[in-house]
């Protein structure tokens, strides 16, 4: 084999951030056209055009999501159930939130109710706004530390509730993916359709694109300052997973420390504020296409901004730091991630090309002649 377990570990750290990133770009443009849905259709059929924007596509989007659980129960399955046991009834609500999207989506065009139909676009505004502010929150929580332990057995015990993660930090990052993701839906919205949406689509492009920056680097300062994690005894990253095999502190500002050892990973957060103040510029000069490749590199590099601050770990603990699950602790076997290599070498890039096709066979301006001449055919 060419690659040692150390290897296939940091392999499989870049396929899970590579998986979120395509969720977040592919699904992430979704969700946001879905919150601007009951603001930027002013009418039935503007709303209809806005929908159709993604009925094509959404389905497909969702795969990202799909893979990027399926990779993190594979190749990370402690971090996995700690995931699913600490945000349990976030996870549940945004699941129930996504709910609303197929139903929506195949429901809404059925009667000619007005009420009926706008109903079902308040339905969508929630499967749009849930996951968009939860997946923040989740992130934000992340960098605070879980409360979580193990015990001698290895069994899970997560002390946490919903309401904490709600804390002020949280909220901050679920608002910066919030305008991230609206900013992203809007670029996306304004690539696909014409005429007044088109218009109204720069000026919500203008104002989250800003105020995604103004939350980045409040955020960023705000990372500064809290307590980060650092593991303070030797690491063995080809050993097998054993959370409790080292002694991990706490420490503010300790979140910055790959910067300080390695300054050209200042280029990541250095991108996003690059890439986020071009994307309103382009879109305001009618390039869409152009706005919509630097608001994806925009939500890659806030992304990778975050992986970057808090490798090795995954889920630091704050009630037992030891307990935090990192890189090098918390990974499946050897022979399981190389298999999982191979196959995901063989299928991603098919999966790639095949959405790539996709994108490319569907585009094209969505009008308001097209909903009227597939008036029955149309969502």
């Amino acid at each position: 084999m060419i690659f040692d377990y150390e290897t296939m570990r940091l392999i499989w750290w870049g396929l899970l951030v590579a998986l979120l990133i395509g969720f977040a770009i592919t699904g992430g443009f979704d969700l946001g056209v879905a919150i601007l849905l009951p603001f930027l259709g002013k009418n039935d059929t503007e709303r209809r055009v806005i929908i159709n924007s993604v009925g094509a596509t959404w389905e497909g989007n969702q795969v990202w999501f799909v893979t990027a659980g399926g990779a993190l129960f594979a190749a990370w399955p402690m971090a996995y159930s700690v995931a699913f046991s600490g945000f349990y009834f976030a996870l549940l609500l945004t699941l129930f939130a996504l709910f609303l999207r197929p139903i929506g989506f195949d429901y809404r065009s059925k009667l000619p109710s007005q009420r009926w139909r706008n109903n079902w676009d308040i339905a969508l505004f929630v499967g749009g706004f849930v996951p968009a502010l939860i997946f923040g929150v989740a992130l934000g929580n992340l960098l605070q530390g879980v409360p979580f332990h193990f015990d001698s057995d290895m069994r899970i015990f997560y002390t946490g509730s919903f309401w904490a993660l709600l804390n002020p930090f949280a909220l901050a990052a679920g608002l910066l993916s919030l305008s991230m993701l609206i900013t992203h839906g809007a670029v996306f919205l304004q690539l696909k359709t014409v005429g007044d949406i088109n218009q109204r689509c720069k000026k919500v492009v203008t104002i989250f694109a800003i105020l995604t920056l103004a939350i980045f680097a409040l955020a960023g300062v705000w990372v500064a300052n809290i307590e980060g994690y650092h593991i303070s005894t030797e690491i063995f990253p080809n050993a097998p997973s054993n959370p409790l095999a080292k002694i991990v502190y706490k420490e503010s500002g300790i979140w910055l420390d790959n910067y300080a050892h390695y300054p050209v990973l200042w280029a990541v957060p250095g991108l996003a504020f690059i890439t986020g103040a071009i994307t309103p510029v382009l879109s305001k000069i009618d390039r869409p296409a152009l706005a919509f490749i630097a608001s994806s590199l925009t939500l890659t590099s806030v992304i990778l901004t975050a992986g970057v601050s808090m490798f090795p770990f995954l889920i630091p603990s704050s009630s037992a730091m030891n307990s935090s699950l990192t890189v090098w602790d918390a990974s499946s076997s050897f022979t399981t991630l190389k298999i999982m290599f191979w196959v995901t070498a063989i299928f991603l890039p098919i999966v790639v090309a095949y959405t790539s096709w996709v994108f490319r066979v569907l585009r094209g301006k969505i009008t308001l002649e097209h909903i009227h001449q597939n008036d029955h055919t149309a969502y």
